[in-house]
């Protein structure tokens, strides 16, 4: 007998020609009430140096792989951080199988992550690419209006991805940008709805391909019914931005992106923390809304997937040094048992970013939740697993990782898509410029600079100038807080002091990194070229400056004209600031 042979006497449900449905059958009647309690639990997990398995991160509070694995009997895990190569990642993650192998059913791992692929850093939401390619963010892919590069896109990163062993993205966003405080509009496809929706489709169709199977990487589309629409624009991480917030009624716009990237085979979804106020829903997070997850998603869209909560809702945590509640708004009367009893009764299926396994147990144990109804869960979340081919092949070649992520291929594909996304707002005689002149930068590093002209010190001595800014934003209290740049969208005035002070020296080129849409009058107003970005490189923005290359993005939101239209304009509503300094869609040629 062949050993596969044998590991099917033994596992019958590693048989491959046996149809999904009964493998999950068979392999659920094996498992005990704590293996299917591990199923439920899905959070951070960290990588040790150069591919070692992780002993914790007390920074984010993780405990060791071992714990994980051993005494939680955890099986799905959003990787931590980023590594030097490939290579690396792909070890760590074929240790982590190993690991998992050896346990008493050897169910497979399945590991996710937030965005890599961009210029992002917020342990909240993305992670800096690292050895994956660059590309812009989704916002920038949104001014591309260009669906066949979002689908490329989406297909190089299912690639990278599966190389170094993720198998689930905790993307797309296609919620809706219609509050131009609120701080998650960089991973979004911008205000409008129909826009969001054709380019989410194309994300996911890239990430899954036409079904999903052996070679896709899963979709977890974010955040149902649709983040954005915040009371003052506040994130709902954080307790003061708990409210979302419906004056205009526009609930249903905001459902249509999430029709599409259903009908484009979306395999999980995410629900949003904040609560709905003023509507017919039940005024909780949307995590704990029964009204909206069974209601709205499994039986209005027949929604039949994976549906994992965001990140933390039941147990509290400090993250950075500093202790924040979880994010149960409206049931923060609750206990963490009740709370994890009503996340189940509204319909989810996973806890996002947590391991109190402990607390399902004595749930079931308590008569509160059933076995029956873990089973309902359970079967999806190992359905998945059979269908994306983990039992079969769960490890990865770490040698050809390193050949694959960030070939050149791929990293030419995003240096390109950052050169189109570059949207020109504003221009003047100064550019395109002419190779060799002159060049006064800020936020460029000049070595790069150097080879598009001559770098100097002072913009009196300069023919031109290059000056980078980020948008605005407000400090919060806490690191953790400050990842998520909210409050108000006016450039300081020393800011605008500065800009003004090089454009009367110097012929100006100011290009702003817009994560939100920015007050830009004060800059308009100082006679720059004004370019915009949702992540380019230097040498990128240079190209398209130097008339290397030609900027194709046009604005995937609204620039409002002023805090007052802001603070007026209705947060569910897109469009809604008054007299915006820019509309959607606009560009000029350089």
């Amino acid at each position: 007998m062949t050993d596969a042979t044998i590991a099917t006497a033994t596992r019958p449900w590693l048989d491959p020609d046996l149809p999904v449905d009964e493998r999950v059958t068979l392999l659920l009647a094996e498992m005990t009430l704590e293996e299917k309690a591990g199923l439920f639990f899905q959070t951070m997990i960290a990588m040790g140096p150069d591919g070692e398995l992780s002993d914790g991160d007390p920074v984010f509070g993780l405990p060791s792989t071992d714990e994980y694995v051993n005494a939680r009997h955890m099986t799905h895990f959003n990787l931590l951080g980023v590594a030097p190569t490939a290579g690396a990642i792909a070890r760590w993650h074929n240790r982590l199988q190993q690991l998992a192998a050896a346990t008493r059913l050897g169910i497979p791992v399945t590991v996710s992550t937030d965005p890599r692929h961009s210029f992002t850093d917020n342990p909240g939401a993305a992670m800096l690419s690292g050895p994956f390619s660059q590309w812009p963010d989704a916002l920038g892919l949104a001014a591309t209006r260009d669906e066949e590069l979002v689908r490329r896109f989406g297909d190089i990163a299912r690639h990278e991805y599966t190389a170094v062993g993720i198998r689930v993205a905790l993307h797309p966003q296609v919620d809706l940008a219609t509050e131009p405080r609120w701080a998650r509009q960089l991973q979004t496809f911008g205000e409008d709805a129909e826009l969001s929706g054709r380019l989410g489709a194309a994300y996911v169709r890239g990430f899954q391909g036409d079904r999903l199977g052996a070679g896709s990487v899963a979709t977890m589309v974010k955040h149902f019914p649709g983040g954005g629409p915040q009371r003052d624009g506040e994130d709902p991480h954080f307790a003061y931005g708990r409210e979302q917030v419906y004056p205009g009624d526009a609930f249903e716009l905001h459902l249509q992106p999430f029709a599409d990237a259903f009908a484009a085979g979306a395999s999980q979804v995410m629900p949003y923390y904040g609560m709905p106020v003023g509507t017919a829903y039940e005024e909780v997070g949307f995590g704990f809304n029964k009204s909206v997850l069974t209601g709205l998603l499994r039986e209005r869209f027949a929604f039949d997937g994976i549906v994992c909560t965001d990140w933390g809702l039941i147990t509290d945590s400090e993250i950075m040094g500093t202790p924040f509640p979880a994010r149960a708004w409206g049931v923060e009367h609750l206990t963490p048992a009740e709370r994890m009893a009503k996340i189940l009764d509204a319909g989810a299926d996973q806890f996002g970013g947590e391991k109190c396994t402990e607390l399902l147990l004595q749930l079931v144990a308590d008569g509160i939740v059933t076995e029956a109804r873990l089973d309902v869960s359970a079967r999806r979340l190992l359905r998945e697993k059979f269908v994306l081919g983990l039992f079969e092949n769960p490890y990865v070649d770490a040698d050809a990782a390193d050949r694959i992520v960030g070939s050149d291929a791929f990293r030419a594909a995003g240096d390109a898509a950052q050169r189109a996304a570059i949207t020109v707002l504003q221009t003047t005689d100064a550019v395109p410029f002419a190779p060799g002149l002159r060049l006064y930068v800020e936020g460029v590093d000049p070595a790069v600079a150097a080879g598009y002209g001559e770098v100097v010190d002072d913009p009196a001595d300069a023919d031109l100038a290059v000056l980078r800014l980020q948008a605005p934003y407000e400090q919060r209290g806490s690191m953790f807080e400050n990842f998520f740049h909210a409050g108000s969208l006016e450039f300081p005035g020393d800011v605008v002091d500065h800009v003004r002070e090089v454009a009367a020296a110097v012929p100006t080129v100011v290009d702003v990194f817009l994560d939100r849409p920015a007050i830009l009058g004060p800059l308009v107003e100082a006679g720059v070229a004004l370019t915009a970005n949702w992540g380019a490189s230097p040498a990128a923005l240079l190209d398209v400056l130097s008339g290397a290359a030609r900027a194709e993005g046009r604005l995937p939101f609204d620039i409002p004209r002023s805090m007052a239209a802001v603070e007026a304009s209705r947060p569910d509503v897109p469009f809604d600031t008054a007299d915006p300094q820019f509309r959607f869609g606009h560009r000029v040629e350089l």
